[in-house]
């Protein structure tokens, strides 16, 4: 047998990171937008600012996790782009540019705020650029100042800041004032940012988004989060998504260890743990972590984040608990990764998803959405936490 990290080691250096360095685009900037299902690229695809963002995030991080300063080289292509999709003017950052160069779509979404300052604080603890740091400060003040009211975080607006519909992060027939699932990603990029600049301000709002996962968006009765709210955090649909949960376990561990406050552990990492024994218990297969349950209506796809975040999410819950049953998810995960979910072509990378019987779902193996963050960031976890797993 053998060793897990070692696996995951080959993965990422083999095959993620040459995949996403062939992306790289040296006549518009930044990296190709979209390929398809059948492995056509669309360099003439818009490209977005989530997707570019998390390029930037993975191979800073990557340069540091591994050692290797050359993805640097990598990292500065895509901080170039996002420099691009910086709205000087108004502040912020668009939602996507066009190949050639202009706005394609000039929404301001707080999500998306939230990554770019993810990557750039990434940036800048990888190379020490200066620049990188002071734009992710900037963004932290845009989001302060225009995406939050006295209730929490917004979610859409305009190019000018004015309201906007929240199409983009409203799915399964709702359009919400506020989401889990944006409130997670504010605390992941924030977390990122304190980690890189610990600044009373950011401590500060952290501590507000973890006041509000506990209150607001925890169901303790039903050991779950709720995910689409109105503006006064009412719940708009009977949603569980195991990924989100599975990913917020760990992730808000995650941001209690940067904090470092020994009470707020001891509080909020039971309900964190207990979000992890939920999804074990009503999501975990023999053959992969199911997506959600709508309505009482389970979506069994194989999602490709989602499975990379609960190999992730187990393996934390594992190290914190020292129950076996996580190691053994966590095992599990990879081998159905390893031998279902990755596609075998030649370069390409992981399925969008894959059906309860194995079948690849043909959706595009980039788009805006689908990037090297999930599956990167399993592999970087892994290597970091260096278990003592065999698979």
């Amino acid at each position: 047998m053998a060793q897990l990290v070692n696996e995951v080691r080959r993965e990422l250096a083999e095959r993620i990171i040459p995949f996403w360095k062939g992306l790289r685009d040296d006549v518009n900037g930044g990296y190709i937008g979209r390929v398809d299902f059948d492995l056509t690229r669309r360099p003439d695809a818009d490209k977005g600012c989530i997707l570019n963002s998390r390029i930037l995030w993975f191979f800073s991080e990557a340069s540091v996790t591994l050692g290797d300063a050359c993805l640097l080289n990598e990292a500065r292509h895509a901080y170039e782009m996002l420099r691009r999709m910086t709205d000087d003017m108004n502040g912020g950052v668009y939602w996507a540019l066009r190949a050639g160069g202009g706005v394609a779509d000039g929404t301001k979404h707080t999500y998306n705020q939230a990554f770019a300052i993810y990557a750039l604080a990434a940036y800048y603890r990888a190379t020490g650029d200066r620049e990188a740091l002071e734009r992710a400060r900037a963004l932290f003040d845009v989001v302060e100042t225009r995406c939050r009211d006295d209730g929490g975080y917004l979610e859409a607006f305009t190019a000018d800041w004015r309201p906007g519909s929240n199409e983009k992060l409203s799915e399964n027939g709702v359009m919400a004032s506020r989401t889990m699932n944006t409130l997670l990603h504010v605390l992941e990029g924030y977390t990122g940012l304190y980690e890189a600049d610990p600044t009373d301000a950011v401590r500060a709002r952290l501590y507000d988004i973890l006041d509000t996962l506990e209150k607001r968006i925890w169901n303790p009765e039903k050991r779950r989060q709720e995910v689409f709210f109105d503006a006064d955090y009412r719940s708009l649909i009977d949603l569980h998504s195991f990924g989100h949960d599975i990913e917020t376990s760990w992730l808000a561990d995650h941001t209690l260890d940067a904090l470092g406050d020994a009470a707020l552990t001891a509080r909020l990492r039971p309900i964190l743990l207990a979000m992890a024994d939920e999804t074990w218990n009503v999501a975990l297969t023999d053959r992969g972590f199911l997506n959600e349950c709508e309505r009482g209506k389970v979506d069994a796809r194989r999602v490709w984040w989602v499975q990379a975040e609960a190999l992730v999410g187990f393996l934390n819950a594992w190290e914190r608990t020292g129950e076996a049953r996580y190691a053994e998810a966590v095992r599990s995960q990879w081998r159905y990764i390893r031998d279902v979910l990755i596609d075998p072509r030649p370069g390409s990378e992981w399925y969008w998803f894959v059906n309860a019987d194995g079948t690849p779902g043909k959706e595009p193996i980039v788009e805006p959405w689908k990037c090297p963050y999930h599956n990167g960031r399993m592999a970087m976890e892994v290597i970091r936490r260096n278990p003592n797993i065999e698979v």
